[in-house]
């Protein structure tokens, strides 16, 4: 397994802590973390909300991303409260597409951390609708 996967899952692992803001909305019991095309981590966490206006970690983590001034990443990790991977869903899914449009099939994203089962995005998502 590269380094950077388990940089990645140590920063995302380092975030998980799945908790209640308030009555309404539960955060981090998911956590996320994205390598920028710069080599830089950025990580997310999940927020839930009892009104469905929550984010995923995944696309928490982008939005960090972009906040910091960058726009492109290279792989992607996601991990429930067990600090297993999971794959990213269709929102994230399409929000990655979008970003990247002529680059999104190349992204890699971790499925099994533990078997270090990577595929790309472009596996995950092969008929983009755009």
């Amino acid at each position: 397994m590269e380094k950077i996967w388990a940089d990645m899952y140590a920063a995302a692992k380092g975030v998980l802590a799945p908790r209640e803001v308030s009555r309404f909305v539960e955060a981090g019991g998911v956590a996320a973390a994205i390598e920028s095309a710069s080599g830089k981590i950025y990580v997310g966490v999940c927020v839930d909300s009892a009104c469905t206006l929550g984010v995923c970690a995944e696309r928490n983590a982008i939005f960090n991303m972009i906040t910091n001034g960058e726009g492109a990443f290279r792989r992607v990790i996601a991990i429930n409260s067990k600090g297993e991977a999971i794959p990213p869903c269709g929102a994230c899914r399409e929000l990655m597409s979008q970003l990247m449009p002529d680059e999104y099939r190349n992204v890699e994203i971790m499925l099994d951390y533990e078997a270090n089962k990577v595929v790309t995005l472009g596996m995950l998502t092969p008929e983009w609708w755009i």
